[in-house]
Order: structure tokens, then C-alpha cells, then sequence
């Protein structure tokens, strides 16, 4: 009979040579997992992150370090929080510094961080009210992008009623241009100019080259050459790479369900794998280790909807968002109920 306490005690770091003895407990109980090997090796902290008692997380789904080691989390609102505020910044050792965001409620999803000239800007994407905005980083709106109208893409069918449209995430070219993926909607890229007018629309549903099913998770890849548009075909389960015209390029393996994208200055990619795992690729795209992988057990979808003291340390159940921050450690936020955010803070 299968030993099912073992889940507790042994992680397996994919690339090793053997699995390592990782989250056991000292006597006191409070040895943290650790996760990864060589290199990449990280000591975890689930629930990082002082969060004051009138805020309580709802789904987590987006997460970025500013230049000031910042760290801003996004999340939808638990129903059960007093405060309505969806963006909740902490410093790096956790301790809360502020919050806002209550128009984000319910639809807090994408967030990317971006300087231009000297200052530091947040680009956020809500899928409630369909709409990308671009803010300061207290929360000021700059400008809004909503329905993509001038496209041909999405004008009203025969019947009358609009294209379904519900952004999830985006990035930004070094250019300025910005490219929208409608992940939650009809599964198009719309590309814009710096000023936010319209270029293009390319992508669109199904399973062939250049299709794509939920581009759930888009940045732009700037370590080669040349930069490439990366996308999240989480629908399809695989990354696609494009041009930044929107051209196909080629398929990236390696995840299962690819939710977005960091990369960190060596060029290494942290992909949050939203059916239980967090997989990092080196700078040619290969796999380096998936990170907490829980992914055999196939109950996540059940776990996200349970309470915290049913999580198991060390293992993920809905990487939703990850970043990189200066110093090569990964934040990871999950689309669980109860939201989590957690520090694997790099020790080798």
C-alpha cells in the first residue's frame, strides 16, 4: 500500500540525479521546504507577506517587483474582506506598506510593471469590466484600453451582439507597443501603439500554428537577437513564440498549463504551470526543474477551493503568476480561494 504521508516529506527535483530529503520538519516544526537543486535551489515561504486583518486575499493572480524591491500582489477580493482594495504592496522583507484598487475587485487579473523615462508605471488587466489600465504606482489612472472595436475581428456577428472580450494579460515591446491577450474571450492578440492606437489582431481559436486557446499569459522575449512575442496557449497547453507583426514562430515544450512569464538577467524563465507546478527553463527554453510539482496527484482543482491548513508545505496547487526580484528569488501567487503568495527565496 502506497505510504500517501510520504507527499509530505520528499519532493523530487526533476534534473537530479536523485530525490532530495526537502520540508522535513525539525522539532520544533518549523523547517521550511526547499525546493529545486545546484544552482537552483530555494527555500519556500508560503503565505509571505503581512497582510493587515482588514484585507483578505481572493483569487492571486498577478505579481511584480518595482525598482525599489517592492513587491505588488493583485487579487480579486476574498467575499469575507472588509477592505474592497485589490492591489496590496509590501516591502521586501513583507511588511505591508499600502493598498488600493477597489475598482479591480472581482476582475484583478494580468499585472506587468514597466519604466519609461524615469518612471515607474503598472499596466493592469481586469476581466470583469474588460479593460487594460495602465496606472502610476499608487493607483492613478493614466490611460484605459477597452473593447477592441476597431478591429474586424470582433464587430458584431449577424446577430447583433459583440464579440466576447476579457483580457488576461499583456506585454510591451521595446517600442512602446503594446499587445493585449483576449485569454478569457476569443482567444485574439490586439496589438497598439504606445499611445494606445490600434495596429493589429492576430492569433485567433483553434489547435493549428498561429492559433491559440486561452493566450492566457504574454510577454516579450528580448535575450536573443532579435525580440519575439511569447504567449501563454495555456488552452493548448504549450508556449507559442510570434514576431512582433504576429507571425508564428515556433512551439516551446516543456508546461502544462502555462499561465505567464519572468525572466531573470541570466535569461532563465520561471513559468507559473497552473495544474500544480512551477517549471523554470534555462535560455534556450529547456527545462530546468519544475518546482513543487504536485502535478500527478491531479487534485488541485478540487484543492484551490479548500482552506489553508490543507495545502501541503512545498507543493503548489494553482501557480497563477511569478516573477523574478533582483536578486534571483521567485514570488508565486496562486489562483486559490483563500489566494496565496509565496517567497522561494534562493540559497544556491
Amino acid at each position: 500500500m502506497k505510504n500517501t504521508s510520504s507527499r509530505r516529506g520528499f519532493l523530487f527535483a526533476v534534473g537530479g540525479s536523485a530525490p532530495l530529503l526537502l520540508g522535513a520538519q525539525d522539532k520544533a516544526g518549523s523547517r521550511k521546504p526547499v525546493l529545486g537543486n545546484g544552482a537552483h535551489t530555494y527555500e519556500v515561504t508560503h503565505d509571505w507577506g503581512e497582510l493587515p486583518a482588514s484585507i483578505k486575499y481572493g483569487n492571486t493572480h498577478g505579481v511584480c517587483e518595482d525598482s525599489q524591491g517592492r513587491i505588488y500582489v493583485h487579487h480579486t477580493v476574498n467575499d469575507a474582506s472588509e477592505s474592497s482594495d485589490s492591489m496590496v504592496v509590501f516591502d521586501a522583507d513583507g511588511k505591508f506598506i499600502k493598498s488600493w484598487g477597489k475598482e479591480f475587485k472581482g476582475g484583478a487579473h494580468g499585472l506587468h510593471i514597466r519604466k519609461e523615462g524615469s518612471t515607474e508605471y503598472l499596466y493592469l488587466c481586469d476581466t470583469r469590466r474588460a479593460v487594460v489600465v495602465k496606472t502610476t504606482l499608487d493607483g492613478e489612472e493614466v490611460f484605459t484600453l477597452g473593447y477592441p472595436k476597431e478591429s474586424e475581428a470582433y464587430k458584431p456577428g449577424a446577430d447583433g451582439k459583440p464579440i466576447k472580450y476579457s483580457p488576461t494579460n499583456l506585454a510591451i515591446a521595446p517600442n512602446g507597443d503594446i499587445y493585449v491577450g483576449d485569454g478569457y474571450g476569443s482567444s485574439y492578440i490586439n496589438q497598439y501603439n504606445r499611445k494606445g492606437e490600434y495596429i493589429r489582431t492576430f492569433g485567433g481559436p483553434g489547435k493549428e500554428a498561429g492559433q491559440l486557446d486561452c493566450p492566457h499569459g504574454i510577454i516579450v522575449d528580448q535575450r536573443g537577437k532579435h525580440p519575439i512575442l511569447t504567449v501563454a496557449d495555456r488552452g493548448n497547453n504549450r508556449i507559442q513564440n510570434f514576431t512582433l507583426g504576429g507571425k508564428h514562430l515556433e512551439f516551446v515544450g516543456g508546461t502544462n498549463m502555462p499561465c505567464h512569464f519572468s525572466f531573470y538577467k541570466n535569461g532563465d524563465v520561471v513559468v507559473p504551470d497552473l495544474a500544480a507546478r512551477v517549471t523554470l527553463l534555462d535560455r534556450n527554453n529547456k527545462v530546468i526543474f519544475h518546482l513543487g510539482d504536485d502535478s500527478a496527484a491531479n487534485t488541485w482543482k478540487d484543492l484551490r477551493k479548500e482552506a489553508r491548513d490543507k495545502f501541503i508545505p512545498g507543493k503548489f496547487i494553482c501557480p497563477h503568476g511569478a516573477c523574478f526580484d533582483h536578486a534571483g528569488n521567485i514570488f508565486v501567487v496562486e489562483w486559490v480561494e483563500v489566494g496565496r503568495v509565496s517567497k522561494l527565496r534562493r540559497v544556491a
